[in-house]
């Protein structure tokens, strides 16, 4: 019997790219006979006519299913819901954009056949803009030595997993999940294939400041309480360092009474600055009060409005 792969496609408004992303995933399983798949799109209701192309690849071509929902529910729930929708031995998750070579499929599968549970895709080097990958290797990097767990460096989610963890995925009660820390807080063996990413050929990227803020914020709250205890060691680095301050100076004021002025601007100083870290440790403790608060209010990941070509 053959094994069943299904490959997850997240899009929206990729107009310009789901159908060349078809094409290329299905010429690699022509050449794979011995499995059988199905390609899920699950698109978070795109406005500039992806909906209809992905309508008119699955009117030709059945192993092409589509999950549509109802708006735009992020880049964090719907990718999720969309792994625990299919039903493969193993999943395959790519973004739409063909940043995620499908031909490393092959790739993906050779390993998975060898007894790996997971086989994700380790971007070592792209050729998107060198300032952009500096910073996102940057962030790789500072959330790997904060973890509580060993973090993934240049690992976006593009990746193969087998339907045992999708299981464990499924027992989960998160409506808000960092996908990327859970590969590695979840502890299967896993095989990681490096790759060049290539630059994106068409469209636009629907990452913006707020989204890549929103998944690096979410990255630090669920898997690092470093964040917290950094405002506590500062907190009370920054009392010692006020009481010596202010013994120094009352020795100065004493010694040269008359002399000695304190002025205005050692004040203004300090008063702006311990002003600023106790409103960026405010804002750090918020981000962990927000995620209690997604976590209590237990949204659905998404809300569909129709499915296509799912018996």
């Amino acid at each position: 019997m053959k094994k069943k792969i299904s490959i997850l496609t997240p899009c929206y408004n990729e107009l310009e790219n789901v159908e060349e992303l078809h094409d290329r995933i299905k010429a690699v399983f022509d050449g794979l006979p011995e499995y059988e798949y199905e390609h899920v799109y699950i698109d978070n209701c795109s406005t500039d006519g992806t909906v209809e192309k992905i309508r008119e690849l699955a009117s030709k071509d059945t192993n092409v299913k589509a999950i549509l929902n109802i708006r735009n529910f992020g880049h964090i729930r719907s990718p999720f819901y969309g792994i625990l929708q299919c039903d493969g031995d193993a999943v395959i998750s790519m973004c739409s954009d063909l940043q995620d070579p499908p031909e490393l499929i092959r790739d993906f599968l050779k390993k998975w056949e060898e007894g790996y549970k997971i086989v994700i895709g380790v971007k070592t080097q792209s050729e998107e803009n060198p300032f952009m990958f500096a910073v996102r290797k940057l962030y790789y990097n500072l959330i790997k030595k904060m973890s509580e767990v060993d973090q993934v460096k240049n690992f976006t989610g593009f990746g193969l997993y087998d339907k045992k963890f999708v299981e464990v995925l499924r027992t989960l009660d998160d409506p808000y999940p960092y996908f990327r820390g859970l590969i590695a807080e979840l502890g299967f063996e896993r095989a990681e294939i490096p790759f060049t990413q290539p630059v994106r050929k068409r469209g636009k990227t629907k990452n913006n400041f707020y989204t890549l803020y929103d998944i690096a914020m979410l990255g630090f709250v669920n898997h690092s309480k470093v964040p917290l205890r950094l405002a506590s060691f500062i907190g009370f680095a920054g009392s010692f360092l006020s009481l010596a301050v202010a013994m120094i100076y009352t020795i100065y004021k004493l010694v040269d009474w008359e002399g000695f002025q304190l002025g205005m601007a050692p004040i203004v100083i300090g008063l702006f600055f311990f002003a600023s870290v106790q409103l960026f440790f405010i804002g750090i403790l918020g981000e962990y009060i927000g995620a209690i608060y997604t976590q209590v209010n237990k949204r659905p990941h998404v809300i569909e409005k129709c499915r296509i070509n799912f018996d």
